[in-house]
């Protein structure tokens, strides 16, 4: 147990060589005992996490065994691409592109999304683009809301805060990216006999910052045990681009570039991954707050927008809800 008077960032360094090794020999075990599957398949988006489940991957089943799928569509950054390339060819693995602009057009996604936002901002239109962000955790306020951020082609931006109904909307059809590129991932593991390689980090998995059919479905997760900070130890020890380990975190899922913080967390990762360790260890709330350089108040109200998170969430975590149990044959 880690002591009060000593928890710092410091508290969540690790040992790469013997968490890549950990972490390899169970992926081996997975794909050969429960998965029964030659390799495994995973979206490259450009970003720390994606990057360094591939580079696991590889180190753990050798380069011809990994699969990667590059998914842009009309929102997407191209840095994005670039970066997603550039970490396949450093590790030498298959990679492919998937533009999913077609698909989301189908389906409705930017008629819907745009609708949406007009609702909310009129004078959006053509070569406008937007993003959501949360506003309240960073001040400590004690609630949380959103807001829309929109920006015309000659540079102005307007803000406004969301109605709920308008939220859901927007987030129901962002998922749609979400769940195509999934469907994607699938679709070339199936036909190579490989498992699905889901790529969220610790904060993500336990605050349910993924979409249920979209990334939060995968056949095995090597790094959600893993402090988002603790990624980007093993970012450093596996070689990781250092074009995309100096890249900071987004969620590159609208036409705006937003970081993570501006969309979910409200702060920084390496304050959340201390104030969730703190929460997750039962430390104090004074140390806690030191340590992540933030008053106590604050450490406070984040430790319960965790709790809300984890509460609101919990469904995404939760497996098909069965009437009755149909695993066992009652004799």
């Amino acid at each position: 147990m880690t002591t009060q008077s000593k928890f710092s960032k410091e508290t969540l360094f690790i040992d790469p060589h013997a968490e890549t090794d950990r972490i390899g020999e169970r992926l081996r075990h997975f794909l050969g005992q429960d998965l029964k599957r030659r390799g495994v398949v995973l979206g490259l988006s450009g970003g720390i996490d994606s990057s360094v489940t591939a580079a696991l991957a590889v180190r753990a089943l050798g380069k011809d065994r990994v699969f990667g799928i590059l998914m842009p569509e009309r929102h997407s950054e191209s840095e994005s691409r670039v970066l997603g390339k550039l970490v396949a060819d450093s590790l030498g693995m298959a990679c492919i592109e998937e533009n999913i602009s077609g698909i989301l057009e189908a389906v409705g996604f930017y008629r819907r999304y745009d609708a949406t936002v007009r609702e909310v901002i009129p004078e959006y239109g053509a070569g406008w683009v937007s993003k959501i962000v949360i506003e309240g955790v960073a001040s400590g306020s004690g609630y949380t809301t959103f807001a829309l951020v929109v920006q015309a082609p000659d540079g102005h931006t307007l803000r406004k805060r969301l109605p709920l109904k308008s939220y859901l909307e927007i987030v129901a059809a962002t998922n749609f990216k979400q769940r195509t590129r999934k469907m994607m991932e699938y679709y070339h593991a199936d036909r190579l006999n490989y498992a699905v390689a889901g790529t969220p980090n610790r904060l993500e998995y336990d605050q349910g910052f993924f979409v249920k059919g979209g990334d939060g479905l995968a056949d095995v997760k090597p790094i959600a045990h893993l402090y988002k900070c603790q990624v980007y130890q093993l970012a450093d020890y596996l070689n990781v681009p250092k074009e995309v380990r100096e890249r900071p975190p987004t969620a590159d899922t609208y036409s705006m570039a937003q970081g993570q913080d501006e969309f979910y967390f409200a702060v920084p990762h390496h304050q959340m991954d201390l104030c969730l360790y703190g929460k997750n260890h039962g430390l104090d709330l004074n140390s806690v707050a030191q340590a992540a350089g933030l008053i106590p108040e604050k450490v406070q109200f984040i430790w319960e927008d965790i709790e809300r998170k984890r509460a609101t969430t919990r469904y995404l975590h939760l497996p098909p809800l069965l009437i009755e149990d149909v695993t066992e044959i009652k004799r």
